[in-house]
């Protein structure tokens, strides 16, 4: 059977759409982090252009060693699709090579989580592409689990997470790595992104989901990944994490100079 193929949907945009160019931005990325890879349960990541929020990636990802799986989980920025939307199967295409989706993994995942094969909520959805040429550089050979969450209550966020956690256990904790892809503030001024993003921060570096859900909510933040990144920490917790490290935090603002409307970002790695 012919394997199901998802096409780059922002390739030339986010990042360079010729596979030599993306593999020395890709390494240029990487290479900025100095710090040895450790073993990882799970890392936020931010997924704007790579002119804006590559570096604070790359340095992320060059923190941890990748296994051989890897879940990424996204918000939907479309609104288009299931509110846990799945790509159960076949490969994603990226600029120099495929990368296969972890079927196995897929399937014990629906069945743990309750999540959905839906196809639509991925067509159009960046903010789990962006990730992939990292991940492919630092595991040529990553099998991939890629699922859109929609707006979720808190409850689900840990039926979700408390599901994904089942499922990792069920194939090795070791053997796969949960990458929750979310940007911070977005479209105020960087004195402001700071202070409330540091909100949203100190909830993470607590491996504390329900505050994170809370303070979302109660200061109105503009985090568009907090869904994922609810899903990721309650799964962390469950897998037992014991301690979550900011790597880097930065906003737009740096890249264009201007100050007054930035979006931030952050990467953190939970082990």
């Amino acid at each position: 059977m012919t394997p199901r193929v998802r096409a780059p949907a922002v390739a030339g945009r986010f990042y360079p759409a010729d596979a030599a160019g993306l593999e020395r931005g890709v390494e240029a990325l990487l290479g900025a982090e100095a710090a040895p890879p450790e073993s990882a349960l799970a890392v936020m990541v931010p997924h704007a252009g790579y002119a804006y929020s590559g570096a604070i990636a790359g340095a992320t990802f060059a923190r941890v060693r990748v296994p051989a799986r890897a879940v990424v989980l996204c918000p939907n920025h479309t609104g288009v699709g299931a509110s846990r939307a799945l790509w159960a199967s076949g490969i994603w295409e990226l600029p120099g090579g495929a990368i296969e989706v972890d079927a196995e993994l897929g399937e014990r995942l629906s069945i743990e989580a309750g999540v959905v094969d839906d196809p639509r909520a991925h067509l159009g959805e960046h903010a789990i592409e962006v990730e992939l040429p990292l991940l492919r550089a630092r595991r040529a050979d990553v099998k991939l689990t890629p699922l859109v969450l929609g707006r979720l209550p808190l409850a689900a966020c840990h039926e979700v997470g408390e599901g994904l956690a089942r499922a990792i256990d069920e194939v090795g904790r070791d053997q796969v790595l949960v990458v929750a892809s979310s940007d911070l503030s977005h479209y105020v001024s960087a004195e402001r992104a700071a202070e409330l993003d540091r909100l949203a921060l100190a909830r993470v570096e607590a491996l504390d989901p329900d505050g994170l859900y809370e303070v979302v909510g109660r200061e109105h933040l503009s985090m568009c990944g907090f869904i994922p990144v609810t899903v990721m920490l309650v799964a962390a917790r469950a897998l037992g994490a014991t301690r979550a490290t900011l790597v880097r935090y930065g906003h737009s603002g740096e890249v264009t100079g201007d100050r007054s409307r930035v979006v931030g970002y952050a990467g953190v790695v939970i082990a």
